[in-house]
């Protein structure tokens, strides 16, 4: 028994993952809106002409944005049937599927909540029979957590993220920038790229900006179920200089 996040990508027939592999920087979110699936599409800006191409061929383009060199756009589609989803797999072995569904460079990724470490192994056992599948975590979930609501996709944490600014998270984090003391400059992070210092520093600090906003509804939930000290109502104004 025990509740059980995995995290895991695999292959098998999808027109959204072949998208994905025939443009290797293209990522794909995919949600299920009643009989249709909302695509949300994000590519660097010089794959726009084909790709808006084959995104017309799937489904109905709902909004068109960009930011900075990226490109990215809305499609609600028909063309995976429910029917035969993946994610009634899940439903089968008493699985939760946390959606979107990420497809990227050929292979969709997927989380999953199971009550019962027996369903994690059945489930992981009938989707390798015939697909190829790699497990990329496997994380029990303990009991004090779940008040804080566990049934939230990390995705939700990192909504809005460009590629570019998920890369420069991931180079800073590497390189020990958020260590004390800080294992590395922003000069140094940008020497590990092609672009300029300032160009990665604007990655950066657009990620970080992000995740700390996307971050505020868990900030807000854990400290007012955890100490009663930093509830807005219990801080005290702090005095301003003369008063």
């Amino acid at each position: 028994m025990g509740m059980h996040e995995v995290s895991f990508k695999l292959r098998h027939e999808c027109p959204y993952r072949d998208l994905s592999e025939r443009f290797p920087r293209v990522s794909i979110r995919e949600w299920h809106l009643q009989d249709c699936q909302i695509l949300e599409v994000t590519a660097p800006d010089d794959a726009e002409g084909s790709l808006i191409d084959e995104l017309q061929s799937i489904g109905t383009i709902l909004h068109t944005t960009t930011d900075g060199p990226d490109l990215h756009v809305i499609v609600q589609s028909c063309a995976c049937s429910l029917e035969e989803s993946i994610v009634h797999t899940f439903e089968r072995y008493n699985c939760v599927h946390l959606p979107p569904t990420l497809y990227r460079d050929g292979w969709e990724h997927y989380s999953v909540i199971c009550f019962d470490e027996g369903d994690v192994s059945a489930l992981l056992g009938d989707l390798d029979a015939d697909r190829e599948i790699d497990v990329i975590s496997k994380t029990a979930i303990e009991e004090r957590h779940v008040p804080h609501s566990s049934l939230v996709s990390v995705d939700t944490l990192f909504d809005g993220l460009t590629d570019r600014q998920l890369e420069a998270l991931r180079i800073a984090l590497d390189a020990g920038y958020y260590d004390q003391p800080r294992g590395a400059s922003i000069a140094d992070l940008a020497a590990e790229t092609t672009v300029a210092r300032a160009t990665f520093e604007e990655h950066l600090r657009k990620a970080e900006n992000k995740l700390v906003t996307n971050a505020g509804q868990f900030v807000r939930l854990l400290t007012e179920t955890r100490d009663p000290a930093l509830r807005p109502e219990s801080r005290q104004p702090t005095p301003l200089q003369g008063d």
